[in-house]
This record gives C-alpha cells, sequence and structure tokens, in this order.
C-alpha cells in the first residue's frame, strides 16, 4: 500500500491510499473511473508518493515525481505483475480481475524526480 498526494485545481493537496507496482523505473497505478486524482493529474502532473513506515516511524520513503495518465496499457487483469502483487487483496474483497479492471481502468505512471529516505 502506498499514499498518492495529487493537488486539486484550488491548490488543496488530497492523499489516497492506492495499490501500486514498480515497473520499469516507474510507479503505476490502476485509478477508480471516478477518482478526482485523474482530472488532477491531467491538471497538474507533479505528485508525491509516500510508502506506509514502520510501527516506529522510522523507516520513511517518499517520493516526488511527475504523473501522467497511459491509455495505452493494458488493463490490470492483463498485468501478471500486477494480479501477482494484489491478488490476496482482490480474492479478500471478493472482486475478480475483470471486475477490478472494470472499476479501475485508469492507469496512471508516476516518474520519480526525488526521492527521501529516513
Amino acid at each position: 500500500m502506498g499514499w498518492l498526494t495529487t493537488i486539486n485545481p484550488d491548490g488543496q493537496p488530497q492523499s489516497s491510499a492506492i495499490w501500486f507496482l514498480w515497473q520499469n523505473g516507474e510507479i503505476l497505478i490502476y485509478s477508480h473511473i471516478r477518482a478526482p486524482r485523474n482530472a488532477n493529474v491531467e491538471a497538474n502532473p507533479r505528485v508525491s508518493f509516500n510508502l506506509n513506515t514502520d510501527p516506529d516511524g522510522d523507516e520513511v520513503v517518499t517520493m516526488e515525481g511527475e504523473a501522467r495518465i497511459d491509455l495505452s496499457l493494458p488493463p490490470s487483469s492483463a498485468n501478471p505483475a500486477y494480479q501477482a502483487k494484489h491478488r490476496h487483496m482482490i480474492e479478500r474483497y471478493g472482486w475478480t480481475p475483470e471486475w477490478l479492471s472494470a472499476n479501475y481502468p485508469v492507469p496512471i505512471l508516476i516518474r520519480p524526480t526525488r526521492w527521501r529516505l529516513g
């Protein structure tokens, strides 16, 4: 699980817990069809991405980057690595790969521009 922060048109940061995959040097997420982050990314590609930390807050990974929607990418159901990583959660929620692809069809790629580790 990671946290993606986008900026809405009024300049308000909006953070969302998201499933992701590190793939080819970028972070790939599949966004919900009605998620505000889709319009936020189109209007302002600057985002931040944070990973969950350990219980004491000592292990921190924060990334700043540029996001883009890439509709040429295959759906999540056709991405074996994404399916393998998130299969347990898909099953836990009682979803199918096809349901996930239909409801989270917007592929967003995030290219890192700066990392902060702690």
